[in-house]
Parts: C-alpha cells; sequence; structure tokens
C-alpha cells in the first residue's frame, strides 16, 4: 500500500485531505504540530479526525514558534483581528508551513512514504505566502534534493489536492466522503472546548465557505459568540 504523510490541522481543509487520501488508498500517517499556537483545541481535533477517518497513526510534534512570536496565533500580546484586513494578515507565522512540512518530510523518510500531502490553499485563504501552488513546488524541488530516500530514487511528492479549491468546494468534497466537520475546529481564538469566537478571518471563511455550499455549518459558537 503507497503511503502518505499527511499534516492534520484540525481545521476543515486538512480533514477534507485526509478523507480524500485515505478513500484514494493512502496508507495514511497523520502528523499535526504543536507550534505554540494559541489554543490546544485544534490538536484535540485533529486526534479526534484522525481517528475518525481512519489514519494509520497520529503523531503530535512540538515545535515552540512562540519563542520567536511575530504573529497573532504564537505571541498572546498581538490580538487577533476581528475584520479582514489588506496585505499579509497578523495571524501569519513566519515560515510555519516550511517549518511543518520539514517535520513531515523528515517523518516521510522514516515511514518510507512516498508523499506528504497538506491542506493549502491559494484561493479562499487569509494571504499567507507558504500557501500557494508555486511554494509546494519549491519545497518538492528542495525536498527531493535533500532526502537520502529521493537521492536513492525514491522521490516524494509534496501536494495539495485541494490548493485551487474554493471553501465552497471544499465543504462539499469532504461532506461527500463523510466528513465529520462538528469535529473540526478553525477559530484561531477557539476557547478550551473548541468553540469558535465567530470573528476572527478563519470563522469567516469557514462560515461563508458552508453558507456558498448549501450544508448546515455544525460549527460549535461561544455563547454570545455565533455568526
Amino acid at each position: 500500500m503507497k503511503k502518505a504523510v499527511v499534516l492534520v490541522s484540525g481545521g476543515l481543509d486538512s480533514a477534507t485531505v485526509l478523507a480524500m487520501a485515505v478513500r484514494e488508498g493512502w496508507r495514511c500517517h497523520a502528523l499535526s504540530v504543536d507550534y505554540g499556537q494559541r489554543h490546544r483545541s485544534e490538536l484535540d481535533a485533529a486526534a479526534a479526525v484522525a481517528l475518525r477517518l481512519g489514519a494509520a497513526e497520529h503523531r503530535i510534534v512540538r515545535v515552540d514558534l512562540g519563542a520567536f512570536g511575530g504573529s497573532a496565533l504564537t505571541d498572546t500580546s498581538i490580538a487577533v483581528p476581528t475584520a479582514p484586513s489588506s496585505g499579509i494578515p497578523v495571524t501569519y507565522v513566519p515560515a510555519r508551513n516550511t517549518i511543518l512540512l520539514s517535520l513531515a518530510l523528515a517523518y516521510a523518510e522514516v515511514v518510507e512514504a512516498d508523499a506528504i500531502l497538506t491542506g493549502a490553499n491559494a484561493v479562499d485563504y487569509s494571504g499567507y505566502p507558504d500557501c500557494r501552488p508555486q511554494y509546494l513546488a519549491a519545497f518538492e524541488a528542495m525536498a527531493n534534493l535533500a532526502t537520502r530516500r529521493a537521492v536513492e530514487g525514491h522521490p516524494i511528492a509534496v501536494r495539495s489536492p485541494i490548493v485551487s479549491f474554493t471553501k465552497a468546494d471544499i465543504v462539499r468534497r469532504g461532506h461527500e466522503l463523510g466528513v465529520d466537520f462538528s469535529l473540526t475546529v478553525s477559530c484561531y481564538d477557539a476557547d478550551g472546548q473548541g468553540r469558535a469566537c465567530g470573528r476572527c478571518d478563519a470563522c469567516r471563511l469557514r462560515r461563508d465557505g458552508f453558507a456558498a455550499a448549501g450544508i448546515p455549518d455544525p460549527t460549535r459558537y461561544r455563547p454570545a459568540a455565533g455568526p
């Protein structure tokens, strides 16, 4: 059986990617990263998603990007914005996807995986430069120059099958595959129970995606913080 390392954040995008990979017959090694984000709810969600969707295993790796800060997601002194902004927002975590993909690459070498799958999306996203197709292509090129597995004739593909999907497309695809979106957490500022704030950019994109897809939104919101 072909193997893939799937980065699972706990949100609906990566849950859909995992479901797609399982349906396509990949043996999926799910990887989540505790990078010092504002809350652990998404990590709890990632564990639940990996179990429900049938990942062969799920690991959580700790890397403290909070030591550097520079993002509203890793520095509590920077407020999570509640309105759309122009340019790259303060929720961008410096080099996060490069670090996450590098950890996935190390894991892929150990388990002899043929691919790394991620939920990066370049359409309905928040303006992050490390979610673009050209970035993923560049990382794949680097990966296949830098790893023993690739040098010995087993290149590793780096893919995001939803990179060109709208959020509505992602919701529809996940729904078709039976993803239980109530298990997922997308909010940048969720509480300890995984309930969403209803105001951040991630909540807005998620809510609009369900509305555009015509599928009921199962997101749990904090009291008085609904859509």
